[in-house]
């Protein structure tokens, strides 16, 4: 493993500060990027997403995908997990947490009763909408087959659909 792979979560973390220290040096410039969208989408983000992307959707060979029909095991498991498992899971965190122990905090009193629903909600749907692009990431630093990743990712996102 190479000193990113091996430091991944090094790495974020520091994106992560850098951007927010970033954020608060330069407010007017990133309010500026921010403000670049078509459709509601912020074309900045989805250029760095296809960057990230795009290398390994091109070791992709779309012949080969047809025959990952042939071996539906890992396509059954991970629609079980994701449609079958993850729903409840999100459901059962966010009770427990916007429900439970924000009310034994004492933050209960931060979140009204509909929002907090709404909370549970979102986190029921990032639960089962798993990003994309983090998946064929995640997909590629392991070493799994990019064919079987780009099937399994479509089948998911037109469930979503």
């Amino acid at each position: 493993m190479g000193i990113f792979e091996k430091y991944l979560t090094f790495w974020v973390g520091l994106s992560i500060a850098g951007g927010v220290i970033l954020g608060n040096w330069f407010p007017e410039f990133f309010e500026t990027i921010a403000a670049i969208e078509f459709a509601n989408v912020n074309l900045i983000v989805a250029i760095f997403i296809w960057i990230m992307i795009y290398p390994m959707m091109v070791q992709i060979d779309f012949t080969s995908v047809k025959e990952i029909g042939n071996k539906p095991k890992g396509l059954i498991l991970t629609i079980i997990v994701n449609w079958l498992i993850k729903p409840f899971t999100m459901a059962a965190l966010g009770i427990l947490f916007f429900e439970v122990i924000y009310e034994i905090l004492g933050f209960d009193r931060l979140i009204d009763d509909t929002k907090s629903t709404e909370y549970i909600a979102g986190m029921i749907l990032l639960g089962v909408a798993p990003c994309t692009a983090m998946v064929f990431v995640w997909s590629q630093l392991t070493k799994g087959d990019p064919n079987y990743t780009l099937v399994q990712v479509s089948i998911n996102d037109l469930i979503m659909i």
